[in-house]
């Protein structure tokens, strides 16, 4: 049985979800669609600079032939289901090799008994960290079976599963001793896996495992701020856990299941728990004070949020869900990455400088890699009636409906530097369906055209909007968004100050685009919210990508309205030299500041 219901099928068997009445999506074959704009940019950057730029050999591979490490994680397994996914769907035959490459040499370091590890016989699995680098190998040998239908990768998972099951059951206290952090956040990665492979092989020992010895219906993920004791607060492991009782879910429906979820979307977007940016987290952990500095917004964090979120997107149907991946892609993800790819932040914080991590391995490059290879799935989906369009993009795809008709859909669009989308659909022959489109919160309600003729809707900001007709060969519609620039009030401790964003695009002030303020306290600038200009074209981060500007001055002047010290550049989030945000007003109640969407 070919492993395909734990990928990217799985919201097609959701039975009685949380949400009655909304739409169920199923995401596309990543070989189906093509994308382009800023994020096939990062996608390509991401293949060319990064992946075959890497030394998989030295850095990756050599560990696992010598084995003699005591400690220590690579991410092997999550750069394996990078490459395999991306030489799936970019069909470059330099990262299919890269990818057979790494499969042969996992499966010929494989031990009899199993082990996939780097670890010295006497440390294994009771060591920190050696089940969360097998669980990722084995998620990857998982992906390299689904998308190759190589039977010899499947075949090591199931042992190297065996070996984690058998050798953790026999000695559960043993195993986890010497860990001085929760349990879950030491195993992160065990229970999706084991679950994807229990869906494929309907083995009960993987469910069994999940289930009963790890009770994982019975998990109540405390959302601790801060990062102290046993971390219990760590939101990369919390959403990976959270994922995995979802899946559960779909095996052995329980309300209960979906208790985490919820605490987490509550501790989110009602309790402060999410930043502007679309990242979240101090030092990899809840935090609710909306600071910006340091240790902000940890990859794996960002890169797990908007899995998560694309698994909700597909179970309820909420255009919510595709509005925060939509923040946090161009701004927390990409931020995290160089603009040529070269290179991944462990962090992005928002506020002061930002630094980029040591090397390519460890969690936070591999799990950066892991998403934008998934990136292309989260374009377009199917549903009962037709087709949804999460993500405004250049991109085309084929997809087949479920009644079997198959369409091609293409668009055309700069966003979201533009508001302007044209989406063209090419159905084989004349069908009727649904397509839904989704009508981002920030935005007012845009001018939609079918064929040239205006379509008439009611606007619910936040939602998909459903066009039901009889689509015929080359049918056109365009959207325009139109957005404009705004100003965005802080929360927490950014209250008084605001932000500036055009759509889903927050930006940033980098002193080298403004060398007045070389030695500056960024902290004390005031902006002149009427002197708000832009944004206009400017390639200085990204090609196509833009600036804006606004007059301002130092917060300590005694009469400030009097005059204007700078004019400050304004440039998109992703630049890596940005290092301030908010700035103060003059008035925090201005009529003229706008809550965020959420």
């Amino acid at each position: 049985m070919r492993i395909i219901m734990w990928m990217g099928c799985i919201a097609a068997i959701v039975s009685g979800a949380p949400a009655q009445g909304n739409q169920v999506f199923t995401p596309v074959d990543i070989r189906h669609v093509r994308v382009g704009g800023e994020i096939g940019r990062r996608i390509d950057v991401t293949v060319e600079n990064n992946l075959l730029a890497m030394d998989l050999d030295g850095d990756f591979l050599k560990p696992f032939r010598e084995r003699t490490a005591g400690s220590g994680y690579i991410g092997l397994g999550k750069t394996l289901d990078a490459l395999a996914r991306l030489a799936y769907y970019t069909e470059d035959t330099r990262v299919a090799k890269k990818k057979d490459g790494v499969v042969r040499e996992i499966l010929a370091l494989q031990g009899p008994d199993g082990y996939l590890g780097f670890f010295k016989e006497e440390a294994r699995l009771r060591s920190l960290w050696d089940i969360h680098e097998m669980s990722y190998l084995i998620y990857g040998l998982l992906t390299e079976y689904e998308l190759f239908n190589n039977e010899k990768a499947l075949e090591a998972a199931v042992k190297g599963a065996d070996y984690i099951v058998n050798g953790w059951q026999a000695e559960p206290e043993r195993t986890t001793s010497n860990w001085d952090i929760t349990v879950y956040m030491g195993a992160t990665g065990i229970e999706p896996t084991l679950l994807r492979l229990y869906g494929g092989t309907q083995e009960a020992r993987y469910l069994d495992f999940c289930r009963d010895f790890r009770k994982l219906a019975a998990w109540d993920g405390l959302i601790v701020s801060g990062r102290w004791g046993p971390i219990q607060g760590h939101i990369y492991a919390y959403l990976s856990r959270c994922l995995a009782q979802l899946m559960l879910y779909d095996i052995a429906p329980d309300e209960g299941l979906w208790t985490n979820t919820r605490k987490a979307l509550d501790y989110m977007l009602k309790g402060e728990g999410l930043t502007i940016i679309g990242a979240c987290g101090q030092h990899e952990c809840w935090h609710n004070t909306q600071e910006g500095a340091a240790n902000l917004g940890e990859t794996c964090a960002t890169a797990y949020a908007i899995r998560w979120w694309d698994d909700l997107l597909r179970r309820e149907g909420s255009a919510l869900y595709g509005d925060l991946m939509e923040r946090a892609l161009y701004n927390a993800l990409f931020g995290a990455q160089s603009p040529d790819g070269r290179r991944i932040r462990y962090y992005t914080p928002f506020e002061g400088p930002r630094v980029y991590h040591r090397g390519d391995t460890y969690c936070c490059p591999c799990n950066y890699r892991r998403i934008v290879s998934e990136l292309p799935r989260m374009i377009y989906y199917t549903s009962d009636d037709g087709i949804a369009v999460n993500t405004y993009t250049p991109s085309t795809a084929t997809l087949t409906l479920p009644s079997g008709a198959v369409v091609k859909i293409a668009q055309e669009t700069a966003y979201p530097q533009n508001g302007h989308v044209a989406i063209k659909l090419t159905p084989a022959s004349a069908q009727e369906f649904t397509l839904r489109l989704r009508l981002p919160r920030w935005a007012a309600k845009p001018e939609i055209t079918v064929n040239g003729e205006l379509w008439s809707f009611e606007h619910s900001p936040g939602s998909f909007l459903a066009i039901k007709r009889n689509w015929q060969s080359g049918d056109t519609v365009n959207i325009d968004f139109a957005p404009t620039l705004r100003l965005v009030k802080g929360r927490a401790a950014q209250a008084g100050r605001a932000a500036v964003m055009y759509g889903p695009l927050v930006f940033t002030l980098n002193r080298a685009h403004n060398p007045a303020l070389q030695e500056a306290d960024l902290r004390m600038i005031t902006i002149d919210p009427a002197t708000l200009s832009g944004p206009v074209p400017d390639d200085s981060v990204h090609p196509g990508g833009l600036s804006c500007s606004v007059k301002a001055w130092q917060t300590t002047h005694w009469y400030p309205q009097a005059t204007h010290d700078w004019e400050v550049k304004l440039t998109e989030f992703t630049d890596p030299g940005g290092e301030m945000t908010y700035f103060h007003v003059p008035n925090p109640n201005d009529p003229a500041l706008v809550d965020d969407a959420w």
